[in-house]
């Protein structure tokens, strides 16, 4: 069973640090979905441990939060000048007030780093968390996605 934990572990790591590097500074729609997917995993993780279907565990807690938080690292440098075409998510308002959207992301991974320094000890605390860390990505979402459906 533990051999199972440190593998989701990694594997929740392993997609996060290799889709970072990947797609570091490549601009491109495919680049922002993959971050996005690393972060939708990342707090997936989370949420199946906050929910009670899959067993706390302190290793995928763990990865989880640096995924997210190395993920909004990079992720506004993805936003550069001049790739604001093809993207029908994105919305204009990122290129419009760039700094605000730097600053969101920074909070994010600042969140995220704070709740690692203080890794909840059980699926209740990593709701908790949870909440806070869906509190800036919700946010961001309203002020900088354009909803497609």
């Amino acid at each position: 069973m533990r051999l199972k934990t440190i593998a989701a572990a990694l594997l929740v790591a392993g997609l996060g640090v290799v889709g970072v590097a990947i797609a570091a500074d490549d601009g491109t729609h495919e680049a922002r979905s993959a971050l996005m997917k690393n972060v939708g995993g990342a707090a997936g993780a989370m949420t199946a441990i906050a929910k009670g279907e899959k067993p706390y565990d302190a290793e995928v807690v763990k990865a989880a939060l640096m995924t997210i938080s190395e993920t909004a690292k990079v992720f506004p440098d993805q936003f550069k000048a001049g790739t604001e075409k093809g993207d029908k998510a994105a919305s204009p308002k990122i290129w419009e007030d760039h700094a605000d959207f730097k600053a969101r992301a920074a909070k994010l991974s600042a969140d995220a780093d704070e709740v690692l320094a203080q890794l909840p000890a059980d699926a209740a605390g990593v709701g908790g968390a949870l909440k806070t860390l869906g509190g800036n990505c919700g946010g961001c979402h309203e002020k900088f996605r354009i909803k497609t459906e």
